[in-house]
């Protein structure tokens, strides 16, 4: 087991190698417009999880899978030269989900303002159902004590 600030330090620099791997190395048609989001290694640093994601459709998203799959050899073997490690990590491409959950929230966001927006429209002439004051006040004034009314902060209430 290694130290976790040791294995986060050399995860960022994996992240950053891939990238730039990816931005000027890495020529295949395939490869779509890749961001790298994350990477984690384990903690033994034997494998390491690159999450990516890919701006466009659903087919230029497993193209740029398959080319990252077909690239991962190449970008292993710069990896291992770049950070001098003893055992190269291996790497395991994986989709980041991150941008699908976010759409997802902003949706229910929407909905949810439009539902605020009809209650608020419903609610613009809407009467209480009671009274206008539905609380009870108890105010008793036959049994006010000369020193409560002399200025005491309970003067007109009667105590129970």
């Amino acid at each position: 087991m290694t130290d976790p600030a040791r294995a986060r330090k050399l995860a960022d620099r994996i992240q950053q190698i891939v990238a730039e791997m990816l931005e000027r190395r890495i020529k295949d048609p395939r490869l779509g417009f890749v961001t790298v989001t994350d990477t984690r290694l384990t903690n033994d640093l034997r494998d390491a999880t690159v999450y990516y994601t890919v701006y466009g459709s659903d087919a230029e998203r497993a193209d740029s899978a398959a080319a990252l799959e077909s690239a991962k050899g190449v970008i292993r073997s710069e990896v291992g030269k770049r950070t001098g490690v003893r055992h190269t990590p291996s790497l395991t491409f994986v989709p980041d989900a991150l941008p699908e959950n976010a759409r997802q929230i902003d949706d229910l966001l929407a909905k949810a303002r439009a539902a605020d927006e009809r209650v608020a429209k419903a609610a613009e002439n809407a009467r209480p159902a009671g009274d206008a004051n539905p609380y009870r006040e108890t105010l008793v004034s036959g049994d006010v004590d000369e020193t409560d009314s002399e200025g005491g902060d309970d003067a007109g209430y009667s105590r129970s």
